[in-house]
């Protein structure tokens, strides 16, 4: 902690970097993950080929991943944040599949036979139940992004991973504890807020207090 409260400045534009890789990677895997696993959710062999490619990625040394990705990106923060939507996707749309599966069918079967349209039903229905498996997807994404995000400051692009790497090269242990405290506490804030998000955005949470407040 000590070197985190002499050193606020740097620690603090370090974790402001961390997090807007963090963040962009993640808003946009979660952009891609939407739409592909609503189109492959029910049709069997597009799910497995997509999954399949997807759980391949996934296996990739994050290291490797990057170098690969330089021919094409370059020696940047793309580079990096390329590789973390590759390495979300995976958990992202296992779990907006796994989302609509739990939908009830007779539920989507009402919602047509009140005339709503395929995009309504959608909006209306299947995304808001699927949701909260879907953030819980989301909040694994989170935390496995924050972590590998951290192998970005092998390749010049800053954040937290660099306190990390600067402290095993001069060997100075008080540099790698802030580094990890710092990493570990985005982490667990990241994981409280979308926590929350999950609990807030579950129907049975809605219906309880539904029920609390006629009871009142």
């Amino acid at each position: 902690m000590s070197y985190i409260l002499r050193n606020s400045g740097i620690v603090w534009s370090l974790l402001l970097t961390h997090l807007y890789m963090s963040g962009v990677a993640l808003a946009v895997a979660a952009a891609i993950a939407l739409p592909v696993g609503r189109l492959i959710v029910h049709r069997a062999r597009l799910n497995a080929a997509v999954l399949g490619v997807l759980g391949i990625l996934y296996t990739v040394p994050s290291i490797a991943l990057i170098i690969l990705l330089l021919p094409i990106f370059g020696l940047n923060a793309t580079s990096v944040i390329v590789a973390l939507i590759i390495y979300a996707q995976i958990i992202l749309i296992q779990n907006v599949i796994a989302g609509l599966n739990a939908i009830d069918p007779t539920v989507l079967e009402t919602a047509r036979a009140m005339g709503m349209s395929a995009w309504q039903t959608w909006w209306r229905v299947e995304l808001p139940l699927a949701l909260p498996l879907i953030l819980a997807g989301a909040r694994i994404a989170a935390l496995a992004t924050i972590a590998i995000a951290t192998i970005g400051a092998m390749f010049g692009v800053g954040g937290l991973g660099t306190l990390l790497f600067e402290g095993i090269a001069q060997a100075r242990y008080d540099e790698i504890w802030a580094g990890a405290i710092s990493v570990s506490a985005l982490a667990f804030v990241a994981n409280g807020l979308l926590r929350w998000l999950e609990h807030e955005c579950d129907p049975r949470t809605k219906a309880r207090r539904t029920l609390h407040k006629k009871a009142a």
